[in-house]
């Protein structure tokens, strides 16, 4: 298998294990598919093979760990590569690439290169990289780009096979590596990359790897450190490693280190092919194109063993994730894997290499067994010499803690007390562990006691937040005086569950201690937590009961955490706990219902009435709950419980805290026989307290209980259509066996809204009344609609009433004002009731009131003086016709006379005195002339049979021309109509005068000629009246008109357009006078008036015109031409 050399071989202690886990060809990998250009190993997990079968490409995929069952696809690709740690797996197919989940049967990703793909490589689990010819590309899992160009490919590069592509954790560092044939041997080239940096290194290397490096002297650091192998044009290599990066402080600097690398004289063609490294371990393995595996130790770069592994190239490598060593595959299909036996390591780095210091150092730094002896002559050495910091090194970097016992810790107590000021051996050699790592439990609690004594709990606390201490119940009891909540955390990461569900409780935080119990598959004594907490916290008790019942399995009864709850007197608690269960309202929890109601009516009855109003259970025993209520004075949910009859009626006898909406829904439930029942012990039992009530339920029972006695042969039947009167009776009667007029009061007042029986409306009218209740009287005979309103008026009159306002209020309801009026006159004590009618019932009935009086010879005194009290809102028009139409108008004058004084306009207050001043003729024309409220029209007709004179100026004042035309007609005013017409100057009104010849036209005319165009001035009167005389088409009456204008000595002689109307009208109505208004007029328009008389055969006239005018030629013309 393999050829140890004689070095490692002369004490046979072998720090490797060899395994050849499979051969690929033994599950039907071909042997040509095996190879680097064929077959890929991205990890430790799968092998993916390209395969061609009977000219079919098929790609098969071998997990590692389940190497017999090989899946084919018939997958057409020029290369795959699987992730290293999922099933998702990278397939190129010339420039396309996609990403497929084989486990989903899911298509990730696609795309497509702009150039062709040389080589790929998974460079960490999210991260394909891409070689092109070119550049190098990262194309990433965990986003939705495509390939992203990093870097461009070094010169020293080209024209070299791709061979690796890695990158370091952080992804900052980058290398592609490449070889070349020169010169008759195989070349290495690499390429650095910083991506923070942007620049790039190139170097001489065949294999380069990664690692994260802890030093030995200080683990709580990592180096990044970047290795690379390479052998030259000599027989032998070089393996460097260099700090790359910086991932955290080290204790010193890693710099560079390189060692030799050993090839063989007998084969000179030899290089490295592939490197691996293992972060746990800070080892190198490399192995050579003739299959020897070199191992280094990375801190010092030391080699550790040589030895051949394969006969074969081994032409891919991966690291071996499960022992931290290398896995590979040669050219003959054997899966190689080189492990380092961690229990010969050590023995044989101290027996072959005789290699103390390394010894010590892979021992302290992969926690190795061989070293013991050393590390414990080595603290002893420097405990000796007081170098306790040292000394405590040595023990934390102990393999496997073989000196950190009591022992240790003992021997630094025991050590000299150090000078003032400075630290004690003990603390010194906490300090170097707590630098290191973490505590074990006895390191734990000897360093804990005295901080925590000291009350410095902080540290503790900081302690356990980095996880340096190894938690143990004994620390935890060690805290819990000091900080309950620090002792909860140490409980928790020691997994004492019984104290740390103890602390949950008593911290408050008992919502955690279910789920905590089911963490850590625990079962706490939960009765016993609970009553602790009752002690504490009655309100965590109670949720914690909350949680535990809400568990699919609860851990504890809720009948078991009632009775806890109110051992402690927690009824609150208690009850809300029992709610909260009890929702659901099941039928098997019919006895927890029972016992939590039962509960709060001897604790807490209100509690108890309000969980039986909602209604929430329905399943518990309603027989001892009701008996229970009624003892507590709950009488309500007792009555709502029971069913038999003399248990209600013993209950409803008291009456207490029943209220009346629940009575009266009670009831309706109630059989008509029990209601007369119920109704009877209600009365028999508090007749004062119950009086209301039951009349109120009298009211909604009316008719069950009709039905009821009537079955009964209590009552004769009756028509169908008094049955309700006949019901309302007999509950009458119920009422008056008690002697209680007010109940039978309180019970029609519930009927009545319902009933629209003019009896029962009447009954509560007189109820109301021998009641003394005035103001409910009142009401109802001013709301009802119902009553007889005659029979309700004679009752009301008949029943002597101190306060007669019902009275009043019917009357005025139903229009019996004269009988009301008769009613109060006669009798003077009632006299006030007049006033009081017409001031507060109804104002609006004074004209009615002042009627029936004036029909009874009051005097009229008291008229005035009720009509002065009634205010203004009542119609004037209808108080002046009642006493106008009772010729007594004037005893109204006084009143009449302040209220236009006041500033009264109504129309019917001036009419009214027009009429008075026009009877007693007393200034009535001044007030006709300057009143501006009265009705022109009512007046002037009132006054045209007394007065014409007086109408005529009432129809003037109010524009009524049509009424005054007439008046002025019948009664010969034509002086005053002409004078109306001119001053009007009205079209439509002339045209009405002068349409039709009668004797009034005539005389019209006259007037209009010899009066009332000589006392007008008005320009406009003289051209309307001229108008009209036109449009009427009386010519000679024109001339008359005209003449009396122009020819008598007036304003007007001058007119120019009249004195040519007055020639032009002569010309076609009065030829003959055409000559002498010619003679006599100077100021018309002469050539056009001499052209109308030559139209009109006037030639005499028309010379003469132009004669008048000179214009001789127009004259000599007519003379020649006529």
């Amino acid at each position: 298998m393999a050829e140890q050399n004689d070095n490692n071989d002369s004490h046979n202690v072998i720090p490797i294990s060899f395994q050849e886990h499979f051969q690929l060809t033994d599950i039907g990998v071909s042997q040509a598919s095996i190879g680097f250009a064929t077959l890929t190993m991205e990890s430790d997990k799968y092998i993916c093979a390209r395969e061609t079968v009977n000219d079919a490409v098929q790609l098969t995929i071998i997990d590692v760990a389940d190497y017999k069952n090989p899946i084919r696809k018939p997958i057409a690709a020029d290369s795959a590569i699987m992730c290293p740690t999922s099933q998702t797996i990278a397939l190129r197919a010339g420039r396309n690439l996609q990403l497929y989940n084989l486990e989903k049967k899911q298509k990730l990703k696609a795309h497509v290169m702009d150039e062709d793909v040389i080589f790929w490589k998974w460079a960490s689990p999210v991260v394909i990289g891409i070689v092109t010819e070119r550049c190098v590309l990262h194309w990433r899992l965990d986003n939705d780009s495509g390939p992203v160009k990093v870097f461009d490919r070094h010169s020293s590069l080209a024209g070299c096979q791709i061979i690796n592509y890695k990158c370091d954790s952080t992804e900052k560092w980058l290398v592609l590596v490449g070889i070349a044939a020169q010169q008759g041997r195989v070349v290495g080239a690499m390429q650095l990359y910083s991506v923070d940096r942007r620049v790039s290194q190139p170097l001489e290397g065949h294999a380069a790897a990664f690692a994260r490096l802890k030093p030995s002297t200080n683990q709580a650091s990592q180096v990044n450190v970047f290795c690379f192998s390479v052998r030259s044009g000599g027989a032998g290599g070089k393996l460097h490693a260099i700090e790359v990066g910086q991932l955290g402080s080290v204790a010193a600097p890693y710099g560079k280190k390189q060692s030799d690398l050993f090839f063989p004289a007998e084969i000179e063609a030899d290089f490295p092919v592939a490197m691996q490294t293992s972060d746990r371990l800070g080892l190198a393995y490399v192995v050579t194109k003739f299959g020897y595996i070199h191992v280094y130790d990375l801190e010092t770069a030391t080699s550790i063993y040589l030895n051949r592994i394969s006969d074969e190239t081994i032409f891919v490598t991966a690291p071996y994730e499960l022992t931290g060593g290398i896995i590979g595959v040669n050219r003959k299909g054997q899966v190689l894997s080189v492990s380092i036996d961690e229990d010969n390591l050590v023995p044989h780095v101290l027996t072959v290499m005789r290699n103390d210091q390394l010894a010590l150092a892979l021992a302290a730094r992969c926690d190795l067994p061989g070293a013991g002896e050393l590390f414990a002559k080595k603290f002893q050495d420097f405990l000796d010499a007081k170098s306790y910091i040292e000394a405590a090194r040595v023990a934390a970097a102990a393999p496997r803690g073989s000196l950190r016992t009591p022992e240790t810790i003992r021997l630094f107590q025991e050590q000299p007390a150090p000078a003032a000021g400075q630290a004690s051996p003990l603390l010194q050699y906490f300090s170097v562990l707590l630098d290191l790592g973490r505590l074990n439990k006895v390191e734990s609690l000897e360093l804990c006691r005295p901080v925590l004594q000291q009350g410095r709990k902080q540290l503790a606390e900081k302690w356990l937040k980095e996880d340096k201490l190894e938690c143990s119940e004994e620390l935890g009891d060690l805290a819990r005086p000091v900080d309950l909540l620090l002792a909860l955390s140490i409980y928790v990461r020691s997994n004492s569950a019984e104290k740390a569900i103890d602390c949950f409780a008593e911290a408050g935080q008992y919502q955690k201690i279910p789920l905590y119990a089911k963490k850590v598959a625990c079962s706490p004594n939960y009765p016993a937590l609970l009553r602790k907490l009752c002690k504490q916290n009655p309100e965590h008790a109670l949720q914690l009961s909350l949680l535990l019942l809400q568990e699919a399995e609860p851990p504890i009864e809720l009948s078991d955490a009632m009775d806890i709850l109110m051992e402690h007197k927690l009824l609150k608690e208690c009850t809300s706990l029992a709610l909260n269960v009890l929702k659901p309202n099941r039928p098997e929890d019919a006895r927890l219902q029972t016992k939590i109601l039962e509960i709060n009516i001897n604790e807490a009855p209100q509690v108890a009435d309000a969980i039986l109003s909602s209604g929430m259970f329905t399943h518990y025993d309603r027989q001892r709950v009701a008996n229970l209520c009624e003892k507590v004075g709950l009488v309500q949910r007792a009555l709502e419980h029971f069913t038999d009859m003399y248990d209600i009626r013993r209950a409803i006898g008291s009456g207490q805290g029943l209220s009346p909406e629940w009575l009266l829904q009670y009831f309706g439930t109630l059989s008509p026989s029990d209601s007369m029942d119920c109704l009877k012990a209600m009365l028999a039992g508090n007749l004062r307290q119950n009086l209301q009530i039951c009349a109120q339920i009298a009211a909604k029972i009316d008719l069950p209980v009709l039905e009821y006695l009537t079955k009964l042969h209590f009552i004769s039947s009756r028509p169908p259509d008094i049955h309700e009167q006949l019901g309302t009776v007999q509950l009458i009667d119920l009422f008056e066996s008690f002697k209680s007029h007010d109940g039978v009061l309180y019970y029609l007042a519930g009927v009545l809204g319902s009933s629209s029986d003019p009896e029962v409306h009447f009954r509560y009218i007189q109820a109301a009344c021998r009641a003394g209740q005035t103001q409910e009287l009142e009401r109802v005979v001013r709301e009802s609609a119902s009553y007889e309103p005659e029979r309700v008026k004679n009752f009301l009159k008949d029943a002597g009433l101190a306060d007669q306002l019902p009275l009043l209020i019917v009357c005025d309801r139903f229009d019996f004002i004269s009988d009301l009026v008769l009613h109060l006159y006669r009798q003077p004590q009632l006299h006030k009731y007049l006033e009081i009618f017409v001031q507060k019932v109804n104002p609006a009935r004074l004209p009615e009131v002042v009627a029936a009086l004036l029909e009874l010879d009051c005097p009229e005194d008291t008229v005035r003086q009720l009509v002065s009290l009634a205010g203004t809102d009542f119609s004037v028009e209808a108080l002046v016709e009642a006493a106008e139409s009772r010729n007594r108008l004037r005893l109204l004058q006084s009143w009449l006379e302040a209220r236009s004084a006041n500033g009264d306009t109504q129309a019917a207050v001036h009419n009214a005195l027009a009429k008075i001043y026009i009877d007693t003729n007393t200034g009535a024309e001044r007030f006709l002339r300057d009143n501006q409220h009265y009705d022109s029209k009512v007046v002037g007709r009132y006054t045209e049979k007394r007065n014409p004179n007086l109408a005529v100026l009432a129809y003037e004042r109010g524009g009524c021309a049509d009424d005054l035309i007439r008046v002025c007609q019948e009664n010969s005013f034509y002086k005053t109509l002409a004078r109306f017409l001119v001053r009007r100057k009205d079209e439509a009104l002339w045209t009405s005068v002068l349409r039709e010849p009668s004797d009034h036209r005539r005389q019209l005319i006259d007037q209009v000629v010899q009066t009332a165009l000589g006392e007008t001035t008005d320009a406009e009167e003289i051209s309307a009246t001229v108008r009209a005389f036109m449009l009427a088409e009386l010519p000679n009456h024109l001339l008359e008109l005209l003449e009396k204008i122009v020819l008598d000595s007036s304003a007007f002689s001058e007119h120019r357009n009249l004195q040519n109307l007055l020639i032009l009208t002569a010309i076609k109505a009065d030829k003959a006078r055409v000559m002498d208004y010619v003679t006599k007029l100077d100021n018309f328009d002469g050539p056009q008036v001499a052209n109308l008389a030559i139209a009109g055969q006037l030639y005499e006239e028309a010379f003469a015109i132009f004669v008048k005018f000179r214009s001789n030629l127009d004259a000599a013309k007519v003379l020649i031409d006529h």
